[in-house]
C-alpha cells in the first residue's frame, strides 16, 4: 500500500486531536507520521506485545493499536500519549486509516481486483477499465488452482502459499473461506497438464510438512482472457466436487482430466434415476455386496480380462467366471461384453453420484 494514503489522513487527525500521530509498518518501522523527523524511526519493543494481544498497547508515552486485517496486520497506529484520552483518539485514528486502507486496496490492490474477478464480484463491463487502471494484463495465459485444506489451521496457509508464490504481478493467492484458498497464476501457453500436476503436489506436500493437514486441488482450466478466470476457478471447484465422488485416493483433480465422471455431474437427479430404474432390476443393484463390488471394480481395472483379474484377486478363473455369471443373473447385464460392461460401469458411478449428494456451482 502506498503509505502517501496515510501520511494525507494523520496530517489531519493532527490538527483535531493535536497529538503525534504515525503509522507502524509489520516490522515497527514508522512508515507513515504527523512529525515527519519520526519516519523512518523503529519502535522494535511494541511488536511483541501487540503480537500477542492484537489489542491496544501503551508503551514509552505513546498509545499503539494494530489495523487488523485477518488473517493478522500489516500496519499499527501510534498515538503520542499514554492517558485515558489517548485510548479514544488510537480507536478513531485506528477506524479512519483501516477506512483509508479498505478503500485503497479496493482501488489499487490486483489481488483484490483478481478475487472480485473470480467471484464475479464486478460487473464485466467494468473488468477493462478496473484493468487498465490497475495496468493489468488482461490478455494472458493463466490458471484458477484451488487449494482446500481438510481443516482449519492456526498458521496461515495463506502466508506459507504466498512464500512459494513471491511474484504479486503473476500469482495471486486469495482467501475464499477458513478451509479454501485459490491460486491464479500465469502459465505458458505450452504449460500442460503435467506441469500443473507436479505444482499442486509441491503444494500439497509443502501444507503438508508445515501444517500437518491434508490439502487437495482442484485445477481449472488454462483461460487466455481476465474475462474467462471465473470459468476456471468454477472448473477447479467442480474438479474438487467430482473428484470427491468418483475419485477419492486421489489429492489432485484435474477439470480436463474428468472424463465421464464430469458429464455424470452435470446431470439432473431426475434423470440419473430413471436411467439407473430403466436399466437395472428393482433393487438389483443394492443386492451387491461388497466382495462382488471389489471383483467388478478389478475386472474394470484389468481391462475385462478373466485371467487377470482371477490372478490379481487370487482366486481360481472359475470362481470368478462363476462371480459374473451371478452378476449377469442378478442385473441382467454380462460384463464380459464390452457394451454391458460400459452400461454396468456407468450406473455404479451414477449410483455414487446420487448416494454423494454433490454440492452445485
Amino acid at each position: 500500500m502506498s503509505n502517501r494514503f496515510f501520511q494525507g489522513v494523520v496530517y489531519q487527525l493532527k490538527e483535531s486531536i493535536d497529538r503525534t500521530v504515525g503509522v507502524l509498518d509489520e516490522n515497527g518501522v514508522v512508515v507513515a507520521c504527523s512529525d515527519l523527523i519520526k519516519i523512518g524511526e523503529k519502535h522494535d519493543n511494541v511488536l511483541s506485545y501487540i503480537n500477542s494481544t492484537l489489542d491496544t498497547v501503551k508503551d514509552d508515552g505513546y498509545t499503539y493499536k494494530p489495523i487488523v486485517q485477518a488473517p493478522g496486520f500489516e500496519y499499527i497506529a501510534f498515538v503520542e500519549g499514554a492517558d485515558e484520552l489517548s485510548e479514544k483518539y488510537i480507536s478513531l485514528v485506528v477506524i479512519a486509516l483501516a477506512n483509508i486502507k479498505q478503500y485503497y486496496d479496493e482501488k489499487f490492490d490486483k489481488n483484490n481486483f483478481v478475487k472480485n474477478v473470480i467471484l464475479n464480484n464486478i460487473l464485466p463491463g467494468d473488468v477493462y477499465i478496473k484493468a487498465r487502471e490497475l495496468h493489468f494484463e488482461t490478455d494472458a495465459f493463466r490458471v484458477a488452482i484451488l487449494i482446500r485444506l481438510s481443516e482449519k489451521s492456526d498458521v496461515s496457509a495463506y502466508d506459507i502459499l504466498q512464500s512459494l508464490f513471491p511474484d504479486k504481478q503473476k500469482d495471486f493467492i486469495i482467501n475464499v473461506n477458513e478451509t479454501d484458498l485459490v491460486l491464479v497464476k500465469e502459465v505458458k501457453d505450452t504449460n500442460d497438464n503435467k506441469d500443473l500436476e507436479k505444482l499442486a503436489k509441491s503444494i500439497i506436500d509443502i501444507i503438508s510438512s508445515e501444517l500437518y493437514i491434508k490439502a487437495y486441488v482442484g485445477i481449472g482450466t488454462i483461460v487466455d482472457n481476465i474475462r474467462d478466470l471465473p470459468r476456471s476457478f468454477n472448473d477447479a471447484q467442480v474438479a474438487l466436487e467430482v473428484g470427491k465422488i468418483f475419485d477419492t485416493e486421489n489429492h489432485i483433480m484435474t477439470y480436463d482430466n474428468l472424463g465421464i465422471g464430469r458429464l455424470i455431474y452435470q446431470l439432473p437427479t431426475s434423470l440419473c434415476e430413471t436411467f439407473l430404474s430403466e436399466i437395472f432390476k428393482k433393487g438389483s443393484i443394492e443386492s451387491l455386496d461388497y466382495e462382488t463390488l471389489f471383483t467388478i471394480q478389478k475386472f474394470f481395472e484389468n481391462n475385462l480380462n478373466v485371467s487377470e483379474t482371477s490372478r490379481k484377486l487370487f482366486v481360481h478363473r472359475n470362481t470368478l467366471v462363476y462371480r459374473l455369471e451371478k452378476i449377469r443373473k442378478l442385473t441382467g447385464l454380462d460384463l464380459r461384453r464390452f457394451d454391458h460392461a460400459i452400461v454396468f460401469k456407468v450406473a455404479l458411478m451414477v449410483k455414487r453420484y446420487l448416494v454423494s449428494n454433490p454440492t452445485k456451482f
